[in-house]
């Protein structure tokens, strides 16, 4: 058999190793074996640093929302436990975009966050609970238990001495 020499082929892939490491100082653009090695660490540098990079801006959108808080006279610690006690559901980098494009509306969440801190039931909870009651009444009571549906008789405060099924799923839809 004869011989076969990938001279291009080697040629081909040292030549796209070089030319990833332009740029690199001395040698580590100029010979392959040091570029190779340089490509190695600079491709876990960057990848380190994409992770690191999600820190730094979690860390930028805190320091951005505190001092928004800061200026309604809260603490961020406490607009959070509020946003929390409240129910409300929204991402760090949303609020820091809310606190720098829209003021006003967050100024709105800090106070819906202190009401909640507060105790005092908000919009968004009354809406919850209009939701629930209209799911309660629109709720299939034929597919419950006997003994699930004298619980909510009980909860209703309706009596339910000698009833059967039927008559405790009439009594619930009235």
């Amino acid at each position: 058999m004869t011989r076969v020499k990938g001279g291009t082929v080697s040629k081909n892939r040292r030549r796209k190793v070089l030319k990833r490491a332009k740029g690199y100082f001395g040698s580590k653009h100029r010979l392959y074996k040091t570029a190779q090695e340089q490509l190695f660490h600079s491709g876990a540098y960057s990848f380190n640093d994409r992770k690191k990079r999600a820190n730094d801006f979690r860390k930028l959108w805190i320091t951005r929302i505190n001092a928004a808080c800061r200026s309604n006279d809260i603490v961020y610690s406490k607009f959070i436990n509020g946003l929390k006690k409240a129910n409300i559901e929204i991402n760090r980098k949303m609020l820091s975009e809310l606190a720098i494009f829209a003021p006003e509306e967050f100024t709105k969440l800090v106070k819906m966050a202190k009401d909640a801190l507060e105790g005092k039931v908000t919009k968004e909870t009354k809406v919850e609970e209009k939701v629930e009651k209209a799911v309660e009444e629109k709720r299939d009571y034929s597919k419950l238990t006997v003994a699930e549906l004298k619980a909510l008789c009980a909860e209703r405060n309706i009596d339910t001495a000698n009833m059967k099924k039927a008559d405790l799923v009439a009594a619930l839809e009235k």
